[in-house]
C-alpha cells in the first residue's frame, strides 16, 4: 500500500472502550482512535465483539485502528477483512514474518510500535516493514514520555506516542514533526476517557504551527 502523505500532524486517541468514547470522538474529530483488544492486561481492554458494536457507531472521518499485543493473526485479519478496522498497530513481539504475512493479506495500513530506550532501538525501528512504526517509551498507557533526542531526522512516517499531554503536545509537532501523536491516558480522568479533555488536545494538534 502507499503511505499517505501529510503536511500536518494527525492525532490518535487510543484505549477506547465505552459507547460515551465514541462519542465524545465523534466530537472532537481526530484522525484516529485506537482500541486494544483481546488483551485482559490492560484496563482498557475490549473483546472483538465489543469493538465490532463500537465501531457501528464511529464517525466515517475516524479511521479505527486495533491495537494488539501478539495477537493470533486470525484475529487480526478477520476484523481486518470485515471492515472492522482501518487499520493494525501491533504492540507485542511480533517478527518481521508476522509483518510481512499480514501486509501480504491486506492493502490496509499496519503499524508496529516500538520501545525506544537506545540509539539502536530507534535503528531497529526504521529497519521495519510495517508501513508505519510508532515510537513509546515502552510500557503503554503509563504517561512518561522517552528521550525525544533518540529520534534522528527520519523519513519515514511515524506515530509519537509515550507521556503526551496538553503540556508539551505543541512542542512534540513543532520539534519532531511525528506523522501522528498518539494520546490515552493524558486525555483520561480517573482512568475514563474525558469529553473536554479530548477536545482540548485534537484543537492543539489542528492549530500547531509546523514548520
Amino acid at each position: 500500500m502507499t503511505v499517505e502523505n501529510f503536511n500536518k500532524t494527525k492525532i490518535k486517541i487510543c484505549g477506547l472502550r465505552r459507547r460515551e468514547d465514541i462519542l465524545a470522538v465523534n466530537e472532537a474529530k481526530p484522525d484516529y482512535c485506537g482500541f486494544i483488544i483481546e488483551f485482559p492486561k490492560s484496563i482498557r481492554s475490549v473483546t472483538a465483539d465489543e469493538v465490532r458494536e463500537l465501531v457501528n457507531d464511529l464517525s466515517p472521518d475516524i479511521q479505527p485502528v486495533g491495537v494488539f499485543v501478539n495477537a493470533p493473526m486470525k484475529l487480526v485479519k478477520a476484523l481486518m477483512d470485515e471492515g472492522t478496522l482501518a487499520m493494525a498497530q501491533l504492540h507485542g513481539q511480533e517478527n518481521e514474518s508476522y509483518i510481512t504475512e499480514l501486509k501480504a493479506h491486506t492493502d490496509k495500513p499496519v503499524i508496529k510500535a516500538f520501545s525506544i530506550k537506545t540509539a539502536d532501538d530507534m535503528e531497529n525501528a526504521l529497519q521495519s516493514p510495517a508501513d508505519y512504526i510508532l515510537l513509546d517509551q515502552g510500557s503503554g498507557g503509563t504517561g512518561k514520555t522517552f528521550d525525544w533526542s533518540l529520534i534522528p531526522m527520519i523519513r519515514r512516517p511515524f506515530f509519537l506516542a509515550g507521556g503526551i499531554g496538553e503540556e508539551n503536545l505543541e512542542q512534540a509537532i513543532r520539534e519532531i514533526h511525528p506523522f501522528a501523536v498518539d494520546l490515552s491516558s493524558s486525555v483520561e480522568t480517573e482512568k475514563w476517557k474525558d469529553p473536554e479533555k479530548i477536545r482540548r488536545v485534537v484543537d492543539i494538534v489542528r492549530k500547531a504551527v509546523q514548520d
